[in-house]
């Protein structure tokens, strides 16, 4: 399978970079497998590295119900929490979209994300140019921005007070993308920056 590259003047390219980033979204992003998977409502997801206990069963019961759902979801997924939940979306039939903080040129693809990509139903989307070919604190951050703008809306499982992560929420706020979180008074400073509370029963709002 052949990495493709989208311009702005393309009309595949996703406006929400344009309207987020304006003047400064890439001029060119690339990706590898089914570009039709843009075209869904898509969910971010992210989550600190570290997760109070309480929100881990969450967040594995959580990316069952958007497999059932069939909802896309789009994520860098290189936390702990992250890739797990990554698992147990691949084990569904939805879309899902990774973002690596990295160039695709020369990226190793995991055997558990071939089967996926060839069922025409994962999408690798970089922003980067291809001699970025390490991940950095730099890129996972500009990485997550590049998520989130494409995104309809965001779902952080958790964010570390204080953390690189918590300040990505209040960006997202401010960039007006809809944030959700779970109910939980470990996630009180994300609902006090205006996160909404997302709960298992009503992922209908997503769609």
């Amino acid at each position: 399978m052949a990495i493709f590259n989208l311009k702005k003047s393309n009309a595949t390219y996703p406006s929400y970079l344009q309207k987020y980033f304006s003047r400064n979204a890439p001029a060119v992003i690339t990706g590898l497998g089914h570009l039709d998977n843009l075209k869904q409502k898509k969910l971010a997801f992210f989550c600190s590295v570290k997760c109070p206990g309480h929100l881990i069963l969450k967040a594995h019961d959580f990316s069952q119900s958007l497999n059932q759902a069939r909802v896309t979801v789009i994520g860098g997924f290189h936390s702990p929490i992250e890739r797990e939940c990554l698992t147990i979306l691949l084990r569904g039939k939805q879309p899902v979209i990774v973002g690596p903080a990295r160039s695709i040129k020369g990226m190793r693809i995991r055997t558990e994300l071939k089967g996926p990509l060839e069922e025409r139903r994962l999408l690798f989307l970089s922003p980067f140019k291809e001699n970025q070919r390490r991940y950095t604190v730099e890129t996972a951050i500009e990485r997550n921005r590049f998520v989130a703008a494409i995104a309809e809306a965001v779902f952080v499982v958790y964010a570390s007070p204080n953390s690189k992560m918590e300040k990505f929420c209040d960006e997202v706020v401010r960039m007006g993308k809809p944030l959700y979180t779970f109910d939980s008074e470990a996630n009180r400073s994300l609902i006090n920056i205006g996160a909404k509370v997302l709960s298992l029963n009503n992922l209908d709002s997503l769609k």
